[in-house]
């Protein structure tokens, strides 16, 4: 008997944007003639910038001559992506990273779900609440959780993420875990953590066998002077850290897909019998077993992102996010509403005074504007809603202004 994978339907809810994408589906159906601003989920929406697609043209004229074609590609990417990631990425910021412990993918998420395959069943996982939803349904997935019930998977740790802690957990909430996803800035709440915070937790993952799995998607955003960009800016990190990059908000690359990993050389963890075992050479098995690389083109571009020119235009376009971010933000703080991040991030999370989902629904009903409600990242999250500042500007002035006649 053909038998499925069970642990799916431990995911009793669907996945929170097919949610709102659903809702936003039915809400347009029943007026047609409305004209729905989506602040929802975070997919931005100025053109790329004019380096990357000139790189781009050019790799197309590559592949349409044979004297220049490129076929498969490496696994781990390109050697000419790789080495502009390691010198401007990190070694720009007194980083020690490799280019060969830079794996080029097709994007944060796809990695962030997928490394968990080089762990053990039994690992004991951490993660913050509110939550990015892939670290955790890929592990419900992968039968590392028991049921939900009221929000929360049994066998998971959550590490409380409020106002009264900054939205950054402190490393004791953590104890007796092995692995913990950090995220900063942070995806839902748009907050930060400072140097001393990231370099608790390096101490207590490197006192205690852990391992952090640090999202840093959102890096290019950061303006705040000191905030780290990079988990490796903390001493030790290299002995206890994987950190996930993301080229769909650096450089609009969310239809492109393309970001990387790094895994660096010496970093372990355990076999059955503790000895060390190296992490590296097995992620690097898992993409050359399971993936055939980005696309030439694609990478390209990508190369193209760290050209004086592509740096200067792809700052310039999140300058213009963060500039819709602190209008909103302005304009919500001045009703009252407590609102988190929006200075380093592209998000903004507001304490709507109510349920998030209840929220969510006046906002889309009585507005037309799309949100995301906060209680989809957690049950930590209800009570708040993320509003993305990915939009037109015409369009962000716009439901500024419905926003401010419905909150």
């Amino acid at each position: 008997m053909l038998h499925v994978n069970e642990n799916y339907s431990k995911i009793k809810a669907s996945y929170l944007f097919t949610e709102i994408a659903h809702r936003v589906s039915a809400h347009q159906a029943a007026n047609p003639d409305a004209k729905i601003i989506r602040l929802g989920i975070g997919d931005v929406t100025e053109p790329l910038a004019p380096a990357v697609i000139e790189a781009m043209h050019k790799a197309v004229d590559d592949v349409a001559d044979r004297s220049s074609f490129y076929g498969y590609g490496p696994e781990q990417g390109y050697a000419f992506l790789r080495d502009k990631v390691a010198a401007v990425d990190f070694a720009e910021r007194g980083v020690d990273i490799a280019s060969d412990e830079i794996f080029i993918s097709d994007g944060a998420k796809c990695d962030c779900g997928n490394i968990q395959e080089l762990f053990g069943d039994d690992v004991k996982i951490a993660v913050g609440d509110p939550v990015y939803p892939v670290y955790v349904d890929t592990n419900v997935m992968a039968g590392r959780t028991g049921a939900n019930e009221n929000g929360r998977y049994a066998n998971l740790t959550y590490l409380t993420c409020d106002a009264s802690n900054g939205f950054v957990p402190s490393p004791e909430s953590a104890n007796g875990c092995d692995i913990v996803y950090l995220c900063y800035p942070n995806n839902p709440t748009g907050a930060v953590a400072t140097k001393e915070q990231l370099q608790a937790w390096v101490d207590w993952a490197n006192a205690n066998k852990a391992l952090i799995l640090f999202d840093a998607a959102y890096e290019a955003f950061i303006r705040t002077p000191g905030i780290p960009h990079s988990i490796y800016e903390c001493e030790g990190a290299r002995k206890c850290a994987i950190e996930f990059r993301s080229y769909s908000k650096t450089a609009g690359f969310t239809g492109i897909r393309c970001g990387y990993t790094v895994v660096p050389k010496g970093l372990v963890a355990y076999a059955a019998d503790g000895s060390p075992v190296e992490l590296r050479p097995m992620w690097m098995r898992r993409q050359t077993t399971k993936f055939n690389g980005a696309s030439y083109i694609t990478q390209r571009g990508a190369e193209a992102v760290y050209s004086p020119e592509g740096r200067e235009q792809c700052r310039k376009i999140i300058d213009f996010y963060l500039e819709n971010g602190r209008l909103m933000k302005e304009a919500i703080e001045s009703l009252g509403y407590s609102v988190t991040g929006g200075g380093d991030s592209p998000y903004l999370w507001v304490d709507a005074k109510g349920g998030s989902w209840d929220i969510f629904d006046k906002l889309l009903k009585e507005a037309n504007v799309v949100t995301t409600p906060g209680a989809g990242f957690g049950a930590a999250g209800e009570g708040y809603i993320r509003i993305s500042s990915f939009n037109s500007r015409e369009n962000v002035l716009e439901a500024i202004e419905r926003l401010k006649g419905v909150l």
